[in-house]
């Protein structure tokens, strides 16, 4: 308990020291909400083979089936609320001199804690993306009207969600990797480091001289090359931080 206490104590000055300071999160700050994690037991993916679903393919193929399993997840997840690590990272953003966040969840409780400087890599699952127009929308109904379409040019609209197969938006992932490279400090909170190209913000942050902090249940990928590794919940330790 000292040497976590002292641990604690280090990453707090480090973080009220920095300059910049970019944050990376993933799953495991959700799951202390009740969000379902795509590869546990109570997974989204426990009764559907995410080939069937999650692919432009799957939609092309039958979007009333892709629709259908998407308005589960939104009705699933419209019952979840953001925890004390999401208020934690909303209230840093809020102190901290130049500040980025970099999430790999699309359940947008970040966006609701009220942060704001953010880069969601895999997109958000409360936006929907014209097929024909391409605009983007927020769009918070719950349930869905099926199928859902543009109300500016009638087109089908899907979910603005990276898919299998499709590439993370160019902009998105520039920005990312900016906030990285430009920063004093990053702060890794529940991801594993097994998803790329997320997996490689860590290794470019350490490149350019960043002091990286984990925050993980259990050992990563990442943990032999951070500088601090802090076990824990998300919703326990990263107010701790601040």
């Amino acid at each position: 308990m000292i040497f976590f206490n002292h641990q604690v104590q280090e990453a707090r000055s480090r973080i009220a020291s920095a300059r910049a300071v970019t944050v990376l999160t993933g799953a495991g700050i959700s799951a202390d909400s009740g969000v379902p994690t795509f590869r546990g037991a109570d997974g989204f993916w426990r009764n559907f083979r995410a080939e069937e679903l999650a692919t432009p393919e799957a939609f092309e193929r039958n979007p009333r089936l892709v629709w259908e399993w998407y308005n589960w997840r939104r009705e699933t997840l419209a019952t979840k609320k953001p925890n004390d690590a999401h208020y934690a990272l909303a209230r840093l953003e809020g102190r901290a001199q130049d500040f980025h966040l970099i999430t790999q969840n699309v359940d947008g409780l970040h966006r609701l804690a009220g942060s704001r400087r953010m880069s969601e890599l895999h997109g958000d699952i409360w936006k929907v993306r014209c097929t024909n127009c391409h605009h983007i929308a927020d769009n918070r109904d719950v349930p869905l009207a099926l199928l859902p379409h543009c109300h500016t040019c009638g087109g089908l609209l899907r979910p603005h969600i990276v898919w299998f197969g499709e590439s993370l938006d160019e902009q998105v992932l520039a920005n990312s990797f900016q906030a990285v490279e430009s920063c004093d400090v990053m702060v890794i909170v529940g991801t594993s480091g097994l998803v790329y190209p997320a997996a490689m913000l860590m290794p470019s942050a350490k490149d350019h001289g960043a002091f990286v902090i984990e925050v993980n249940l259990d050992s990563t990928a990442y943990s032999p090359d951070v500088a601090l590794s802090l076990h824990g919940r998300a919703k326990d330790i990263v107010p701790l931080l601040l």
